[in-house]
């Protein structure tokens, strides 16, 4: 008999289910085609079933018609992209996580103090390139500990740093440290800016490692806040495995094992967990627990536009 833990929580954020109603409702007001600037929250599943329901993804603004009904994603964008946004006339939808907002307001109230901004990241995450684009004037981005001894400010006395949402706590907690002792002028957020739903599944993975012997973590690949938890669980001694879905399931990661943890990430919906579930059955009998953890009750507000509008029926997620 196999042990399947569930991680708790787990799974959708306030961000993500706001995001992808954002789309939903925008679908049923304005009716499709719904363009959306790249993926509104990056996992491939919700993208593919908003796509069957008339939403357009696309990478650049040119590719949408003038006057478009146009969604930003959940990952915000850079000011550039508004004022293009503005010139072509398209009717836009900000569905930007209010969390993400928040660092974006913190970036710009310390430039607005004349202060250089680093920001702790990865290199290429749309989250990043849209806060650098966010914030006038200069932005450091650090990745590691060794970023931050090879980096030259032009004042050590006007430094602010901010983080993206989806980091490691534990590594940007290391940053953060580096960041103080080489600047000790240095004003920032601790690690407030990672976001709650982030915090909560990290802990959670934590607790996961503790109780099993393999980690199974459900995201997409390029889902920032899903590859930390496999990251975590595999910095925690455990063999640990980020999937897509059931269909990436392969028996030898089972073999001679009593329990498997299983999570998701932020932007993975609770359908693909429950299908990894019955996947599991295919190697035999299991049992399926829940380990105790946060109850999340966060909700955003809607953008104004489509705060009295409704999406036509229950996500499929």
């Amino acid at each position: 008999m196999l042990r399947v833990v569930l991680a708790q929580p787990r799974g959708f954020c306030a961000g993500v289910e706001r995001a992808i109603e954002i789309v939903e409702r925008a679908l049923v007001k304005y009716g499709p085609p719904i363009y959306v600037r790249h993926e509104i929250v990056h996992n491939r599943h919700v993208v593919e079933d908003l796509r069957t329901r008339g939403a357009i993804f696309v990478d650049e603004l040119d590719e949408i018609p003038t006057g478009a009904t146009t969604i930003f994603s959940a990952h915000g964008v850079a000011r550039v992209v508004e004022e293009t946004a503005s010139r072509r006339g398209l009717a836009v939808i900000d569905a930007t996580c209010p969390l993400v907002a928040k660092v974006h307001n913190e970036g710009r109230r310390y430039a607005a103090a004349g202060r250089e901004i680093v920001l702790i990241g990865h290199a290429g995450h749309a989250e990043v390139e849209g806060t650098i684009g966010q914030i006038p004037g200069k932005v450091h981005l650090v990745q590691t500990v060794a970023d931050v001894a090879a980096l030259t400010v032009a004042d050590p006395e006007k430094l602010a740093y901010i983080t993206q949402t989806t980091l490691s706590v534990d590594d940007t907690r290391q940053i953060i440290a580096a960041l103080t002792e080489r600047f000790p002028a240095i004003r920032g957020p601790d690690v407030r800016d990672i976001c709650y739903a982030t915090q909560n599944r990290q802990t959670a993975v934590h607790e996961l490692a503790k109780a099993v012997d393999v980690i199974l973590v459900v995201g997409s690949q390029n889902s920032s806040n899903s590859n930390r938890l496999r990251e975590i669980g595999a910095e925690l001694g455990k063999p640990s495995y980020l999937i897509d879905d059931a269909s990436a399931l392969r028996p030898d990661w089972f073999a001679g094992i009593a329990s498997v943890g299983l999570t998701a990430g932020a932007s993975a919906p609770e359908t693909l967990v429950q299908e990894v579930i019955e996947g599991l059955r295919r190697f035999g009998a299991i049992e399926v627990t829940t380990l105790e953890g946060v109850a999340e009750n966060v909700r955003f507000r809607f953008p104004p536009e489509l705060a009295d509008s409704e999406p036509a029926e229950a996500s499929s997620f």
